[in-house]
C-alpha cells in the first residue's frame, strides 16, 4: 500500500524534502484539497504524466488541471492572464474554482490534451498550498480515483485503491468532499461554464453576467 504521512507541523520541513525527492523521481503523491484527494506529479515531466495517466486509466486526450499556491505561480504554465481572471481569483481563490487559461507553449501534450489551454486552481487547503510553495512549481491536481470511480476523501481509501502506485499520501485529516470544483473557461468568447460545482453559477454571474446563459458540458477532474 502507499505510504501514509501523518501531517505534523514539526515535520513540515521533512515532508517538503521528501515530496521534492519523490517528484524529482517521477513519483506520485496524493494530496488533500478542499474537496477531494488529488494526485500530484511534476507537470513538466512526461514520464511522470504517463505514470499518472496509467494509474488512473485516464484517456490520453483528456487534459489535467494543476494546483498552484497563488497567482504568482501562474506564469510557469499560463501564457496570458486576462483581467477577468484577476477578478475571479481575487474573489474565489483560494477555493474550489478551476480557471482555464491559454497555456504556455511547449507544455507536455498530456497536460493540456493538445488544447492549447490549461486549468489551474489554488486549493483552500493550507498544508497542500504550503507544500506547493516549498516545491516552487505547480503540481497536477486530478482527483484521486480510477476513471469512472468516485473521488476519495480518506488517506486510507487512497492507499487501498492505488496501493504502491502512489508513493506518498499526505494525511491532514479527511477531505470535506461535496461538490467538485467549478470550472470556468476564459479562453472562449463569451466565457463558458465547463462544470458546475462548489461555487454556484449565481456567484460567478456577479462577475461574469454574460456566462449565466452558458450550459455546463463536462470538464477536468
Amino acid at each position: 500500500m502507499g505510504r501514509i504521512w501523518q501531517w505534523r507541523e514539526e515535520g513540515a520541513a521533512e515532508l517538503w524534502r521528501e515530496a521534492r525527492k519523490i517528484l524529482d523521481r517521477n513519483g506520485v503523491i496524493a494530496l488533500p484539497t478542499e474537496t477531494y484527494y488529488g494526485l500530484a506529479v511534476n507537470p513538466f515531466q512526461e514520464t511522470a504524466l504517463s505514470r499518472l495517466f496509467d494509474l488512473k486509466g485516464r484517456s490520453p486526450e483528456k487534459p489535467v488541471l494543476v494546483l498552484v499556491d497563488g497567482p504568482e505561480m501562474l506564469p510557469q504554465v499560463v501564457q496570458d492572464i486576462p483581467a477577468l481572471a484577476v477578478r475571479l481569483m481575487a474573489r474565489f481563490w483560494p477555493g474550489p474554482l478551476t480557471i482555464i487559461f491559454p497555456s504556455r507553449p511547449r507544455l507536455p501534450r498530456r497536460l493540456t490534451g493538445g488544447t492549447g489551454t490549461i486549468g489551474v486552481r489554488q486549493p483552500r487547503q493550507a498544508v497542500t498550498c504550503r507544500l506547493i510553495a516549498a516545491l516552487g512549481i505547480p503540481v497536477t491536481g486530478t482527483s484521486a480515483n480510477r476513471a469512472g470511480d468516485p473521488p476519495l476523501v480518506h488517506a486510507e481509501a487512497v492507499a487501498r485503491q492505488f496501493g504502491a502506485g502512489v508513493d506518498l499520501i499526505v494525511d491532514a485529516g479527511p477531505c470535506p468532499g461535496g461538490l467538485p470544483s467549478t470550472i470556468v473557461d476564459l479562453t472562449s468568447r463569451p466565457p463558458r461554464l465547463v462544470r458546475s460545482g462548489a461555487i454556484p453559477p449565481e456567484a460567478l454571474a456577479e462577475i461574469i453576467p454574460e456566462m449565466a446563459l452558458q450550459s455546463a458540458s463536462g470538464g477536468l477532474s
